[in-house]
This record gives C-alpha cells, sequence and structure tokens, in this order.
C-alpha cells in the first residue's frame, strides 16, 4: 500500500503517531497550542520512528462538543501545511466532515481517517474528494447510533464495514486506498471491546489492511483500573494483539515505545 510517498508491506505493523490539536481530547487535549509546537511534536514523533501523524481538530470522545467546519479546518489545515513542508512522513486527517477532509487534501494530506466510515451526513461526498485526490482512507466502524447494541459484534461490526468499503467503491476510491479499523471504544460495550480485540482476525475483510486503535482507551482503562496517563502497559498489549493479528497499522499515543515494541515483539514471532 502506498501513501504519501511511503510505502507499507503487509505482514509488518506500522505505527501512526496521534496529533491532537484539541483543547478536550480525553487524552492529551490541549497540549499543543500553537504551530511552533506542533512541528516540535512532529519532529519528536518523527525522530522516534512514527510511519503516520494522524492530526485531529476535533475531538471524538464520549460526550465530545462539536465545532463548526470552519473552525476545525483552521486547527488542521496549517498544520498540515507546516508539517508536510519539513517531513516526507504521511499525514493523516481524522475528520468525518466532507468540507474539512478536502481542506485537508488540498493542503497536502495523504490519508483520510474517518470514525463513520463514510457514513456521517456527507460521507458520499467526503469519498468522491477522497477519490478525486487520489488520496487514502481508513474507514472505521462506529456503534454509536447502533439500533440493537446486544447484537453480535463481530457480525455488526463487520456488517458495517462492508457498507463503508461499498460507499468508498460507488465513489471511485481504488480498493489499494482503503485501510479498515473495527472501531474499539465507539459505541461498544466493555464486553464487545474486549471479545473485539481477543478476535481481531474476525473482523477484517479480504483483501483490506487493517488498523487498530486502542491507545489509552477505557477498556484498558476498566481493565486495569488505571487514568488515562497510567495505560501504557495496557496500550501495548493491544499493539501485540494487532501484531499478531498482522494488522498493518497500530494508532497510538506513544509512539517510541510502541515503535520499540513492535521491533522487539516482531523479531520474536514465529509466522
Amino acid at each position: 500500500m502506498i501513501i504519501g510517498k511511503s510505502s507499507f508491506e503487509k505482514g509488518h505493523t506500522y505505527i501512526m503517531g496521534i496529533m491532537n490539536l484539541t483543547p478536550d481530547s480525553f487524552s492529551d487535549g490541549g497540549r499543543l497550542n500553537s504551530l511552533e509546537e506542533v512541528l516540535d511534536r512532529a519532529e519528536e514523533m518523527v525522530s522516534e520512528g512514527v510511519d503516520i501523524i494522524d492530526i485531529g481538530g476535533e475531538s471524538t470522545r464520549p460526550g465530545f462538543t462539536q465545532i463548526s467546519v470552519e473552525d476545525e479546518i483552521a486547527r488542521i489545515v496549517p498544520a498540515v501545511f507546516a508539517i508536510k513542508k519539513m517531513y516526507d512522513v504521511p499525514i493523516s486527517v481524522d475528520t468525518y466532515k466532507a468540507e474539512v477532509a478536502r481542506a485537508a487534501l488540498e493542503a497536502g494530506a495523504d490519508l483520510i481517517n474517518d470514525v463513520w466510515g463514510l457514513q456521517y451526513k456527507d460521507g458520499e461526498l467526503m469519498a468522491k474528494y477522497i477519490a478525486e485526490y487520489g488520496a487514502a482512507c481508513c474507514l472505521m466502524h462506529n456503534g454509536r447510533d447502533n439500533e440493537n447494541p446486544d447484537a453480535d459484534i463481530i457480525a455488526s461490526v463487520r456488517k458495517g464495514l462492508e457498507k463503508s468499503v461499498g460507499i468508498a467503491l460507488d465513489a471511485g476510491i481504488k480498493p489499494k486506498k482503503i485501510i479498515l479499523d473495527p472501531g474499539i471504544g465507539f459505541g461498544k460495550t466493555y464486553e464487545q471491546n474486549m471479545e473485539l480485540l481477543k478476535h481481531l482476525n474476525s473482523v477484517e475483510l479480504e483483501g483490506y489492511p487493517s488498523l487498530l486503535g486502542a491507545s489509552r482507551k477505557s477498556v484498558i482503562g476498566a481493565t486495569l483500573d488505571l487514568p488515562v496517563d497510567e495505560r501504557l502497559e495496557g496500550t501495548l498489549a493491544t499493539t501485540a494483539s494487532a501484531v499478531c493479528a498482522k494488522y498493518l497499522f497500530a494508532r497510538v499515543h506513544d509512539v517510541k515505545a510502541n515503535k520499540r515494541f513492535v521491533k522487539m515483539f516482531e523479531a520474536l514471532r514465529v509466522d
């Protein structure tokens, strides 16, 4: 898979580093308040070996406050421009709004990471923008509007992801540009999240690489009874699950620790 100027080969798990430009993110909101701080953090992530930087301008935690398209663009676009000017690392933008996606793509973003899997209000329009720019996309399963929360979670995730893939293909997005994410924590109970983490291969769709985003999430906090800032070890355990399932990406906050962990874990893995 090609994203930006980088090639990502099946069989290895790459690190997508989270960069939140939000004051209310559940984990690290309010840390990056200027372009200088954004570039400092980008430099740090690159030095730690990040494979993709994922920029978010609006929190998607439970109970988040939605911001305007204009405000989200104002947060994201300068960061995309600045980072792309200094580094060759691919840039992903975490948004579910079509006009934000278009502005980010125009600024040079290489991938759109959509927590609604093209199933939000203007998802079909966003899919068209992604196709027009020849960009990659990560389509996540989101169960927040699930009318039957007690349904088989494996079947529900697969069905939702199949729908997202259909929207993408209908818009002209190439299959080789699509990544899928089971959506840990989004409209799922603790038990459902644990079932997904134990059976990551069961929700993969043939021909499409997968991404796991479980870093510091509540399922880890509930299991270990720890606050957000003490969930590194738990996150590494979920990264191990991603490596065992041969997911192409792990989306994480702690780049250095996860990068080193993956390198060692893959060296020990017996295929």
